[in-house]
């Protein structure tokens, strides 16, 4: 009997389906000489460094650099159970073969290999590699399991990834949080992303807008416009010699130019537009698009292709024409699919591009929630627009001199909508502005000669504008392609991070403080800036990805000696550890927490900052300082707050609801007043509102 291991259950349960063991038991289904089980995402983590050593829960310059020889493992907190249900169904005696049914990957084969072997397990291992959970996928690949042993490499580059990154994390956390006295979380792949925020915020402030001009004509309907001019006097003096002028038409070129289809999705392809159109964060998208993977609507999504498979065409050429009636898509007339032109053996890695399924045949696109059916519907157009027609158009450019000057006119006229027109019907149905590219209007029929009498000129004012800040969407870009020159073409990962990781590794930037969301922007914070100004440049540049990816894959291929990659790692920590031993004491200021100013010191005029029992004056010489249990306030059963503080030092009085009266034993509204006369102590008057018949408040 072999058993069937799934990386989640929902995947397991569409295993179970299609190969027909459909008997539920207490954590597998069983079935047709069958047992079909799962994990629950990583079971099997790396241990912490206080498994290695107790005294490693304090973190301690003295105790780095930590290189534990050899890694051991531990379960994952809250998954024991369902390591051990793995473990039972891997004893069974009946079961003689197991069977790798994890993501075809990397990370999928290391999931499953470390859950095998921290059950002692020693049965023949076979692998199922598929890029969808369609029961027709999920068939032909388990008529075609390959032995585990192919993939002993994959695993091994797998297993090197995760220690290097734990030795620099673990590591390089541990020091410059100690140096800083702050956590300071550092990653091979966040911190070069915290690094491009970092750099990009940077260039918008430090940008310094220019001034331009342009010149503007009305030529026969439409408007002529002039190069650049920095000078306004040089500006003004070329509309004085044109307004009123003659302009003629010294050129007119038309161009026919064709734009080809765009490519199919892989995640960050789809993540970024997803992101450009929907607003949806690249996690919010990974949410989205794996729920349509387990519910058999999309192909698998942590991919990085952008082509099918020519085995995969008849599949296509039906999925087109079912997503071809899927309203909006129905509009499209005359559609005549080029699946060719998805096809592409050799661009395909461990999983082909995001596409829908045959299932959407049975599926009520409109009752999925408003996520997942706007991303599932995105995929639709981007397939239905990768096998369409290309957008053919004619680019028209007419140059005309006027008082020795020359201006430009441009315009497109679209001679064939093609895929765009596709496009344009989905961005109608989401009431979307049209892409970029779509607009461009049709010029008046200029000829080279003509004239064009009583020209008007007016001046138009402009600044150079400085870089836009990182969105998901352009940093997800950023981040695909960091470094990516300095990788080999056959590397399985490119730039940094993941398809898959991406999205987490801007989540953790967000959640530990060093980025920030404005709107659709990310902004890193002061913290973020600063981190990424102490860190040594091998931590913050691409660099040091696009180095393990070239000899990881060199792994993975088994031209490479894993334990020779390690040994670098190791060196490469060591080295940092003794490089980074000390910071001025400026530097640790760095990170230090800005306090909020409550006010301004009455006597000296400095700022006042909230402590945990005072409100004292910056400049400790002066002296001021208002207790919070000064017994004024305890004997009338107050405490001093900041709003009280803040309006005693800007108007030196201050409202207080239920002030107690010892003599009438009772509250009453009244008004504190700051009585600071510069001596040694602060007195504070207390007044009753007056009462209309002229008595007190008492």
């Amino acid at each position: 009997m072999k058993l069937i291991i799934c990386e989640k259950p929902s995947v397991a349960k569409s295993v179970s389906s299609a190969l027909g063991a459909k008997s539920r038991a207490d954590g597998f289904y069983e079935g047709n000489g069958l047992l079909v089980s799962w994990c629950v995402g990583h079971l099997v983590s790396p241990m912490d460094a206080a498994g290695y050593d107790p005294g490693y829960k304090k973190w301690s310059y003295d105790d780095l650099p930590i290189l534990p020889e050899p890694f051991r493992y531990v379960l994952a907190p809250g998954k024991e159970d369902a390591f051990e249900n793995l473990r039972a169904l891997m004893g069974r005696p009946d079961v003689d073969t197991v069977v790798n049914a994890c993501d075809a990957g990397r990370e999928g084969e290391l999931i499953f290999r470390l859950v095998y072997e921290m059950a002692g397990c020693t049965k023949p291992i076979l692998r199922l590699w598929i890029s969808s959970m369609e029961d027709v996928a999920i068939r032909e690949g388990f008529r075609n399991l390959r032995p585990g042993a192919d993939y002993d490499a994959l695993y091994q580059s797998a297993l090197c990834r995760q220690k290097a990154d734990w030795l620099v994390g673990i590591n390089a956390t541990r020091l410059f949080s100690v140096l800083y006295h702050r956590t300071l979380n550092v990653g091979r792949v966040q911190t070069p992303t915290l690094a491009m925020l970092a750099d990009r915020d940077w260039k918008i402030t430090s940008f310094k807008k220019e001034k331009y001009h342009h010149v503007r004509l009305t030529v026969g309907g439409a408007e002529a416009v002039s190069e650049k001019i920095v000078s306004p006097e040089d500006a003004q003096a070329v509309q004085a010699a044109c307004a009123g002028n003659t302009a003629v038409c010294t050129s007119a070129t038309r161009e026919q130019k064709k734009e080809q289809p765009p490519k199919l999705y892989d995640l960050t392809t789809l993540q970024r537009e997803a992101n450009r159109m929907f607003g949806y964060t690249a996690k919010q998208t990974l949410d989205y698009a794996q729920s349509l993977y387990e519910k058999k609507l999309l192909t698998y999504p942590r991919t990085d292709s952008r082509h099918l498979t020519s085995d995969m065409a008849e599949t296509a050429s039906g999925i087109l024409h079912l997503a071809a009636k899927v309203p909006p898509f129905d509009g499209c007339a005359d559609f005549f699919p080029d699946v060719e032109a998805l096809i592409s053996d050799q661009d395909v890695s461990d999983h082909h591009a995001i596409i829908p399924t045959m299932e959407m045949e049975k599926a009520d696109v409109g009752a999925l929630p408003v996520g997942e059916r706007n991303l599932f519907l995105l995929v639709c157009c981007k397939m239905l627009c990768a096998a369409a027609e290309p957008h053919v158009y004619e680019t028209v450019t007419a140059v005309f001199d006027c008082g020795g000057y020359s201006f430009t006119v441009k315009g497109k006229h679209v001679v064939s909508g093609g895929w765009r027109e596709i496009d344009r019907i989905f961005r109608s149905f989401l009431k979307e502005k049209p892409a970029d590219g779509d607009n461009g209007g049709d010029l008046p029929d200029f000829k080279e000669g003509q004239a064009f009498e009583g020209v008007e000129a007016a001046v138009t004012e402009h600044f150079t504008s400085p870089p836009k800040p990182y969105t998901e969407d352009t940093l997800l870009s950023a981040m695909e392609n960091a470094g990516k020159e300095d990788i080999p073409d056959e590397a399985e990962r490119k730039g940094l991070g993941t398809p898959a990781t991406r999205a987490a590794i801007i989540e953790k930037l967000v959640a530990a403080g060093f980025v920030e969301r404005k709107g659709k922007n990310l902004i890193p914070t002061k913290a973020g800036i600063n981190l990424v100004t102490v860190l040594p440049e091998p931590l913050t540049s691409p660099m040091l990805t696009a180095e393990w990816e070239q000899k990881l894959t060199e792994v993975a291929k088994g031209i490479a000696d894993p334990a020779g990659f390690l040994d670098g790692i190791r060196d490469m920590v060591r080295e940092l550890v003794q490089t980074y031993s000390h910071i001025s004491e400026e530097g640790q200021k760095l990170f230090a927490p800005e306090k909020e100013v409550i006010g301004v010191c009455p006597r000296c005029g400095r700022p006042v900052y909230e402590g945990k029992k005072n409100f004292s004056c910056s400049d400790r010489s002066c002296g001021f300082v208002l207790w919070k249990n000064d017994r004024f306030w305890t004997s009338r059963r107050k405490e001093l707050t900041k709003k009280m503080a803040a309006d005693l030092l800007k108007k030196g009085r201050t409202n207080v609801k239920g002030m107690w009266s010892e003599k009438k034993g009772a509250a009453y509204d009244a008004v504190v007043i700051l009585d600071d006369t510069g001596g040694k102590y602060i007195n504070f008057k207390l007044e009753f509102p007056k009462r209309k018949d002229g008595g007190n408040g008492r």
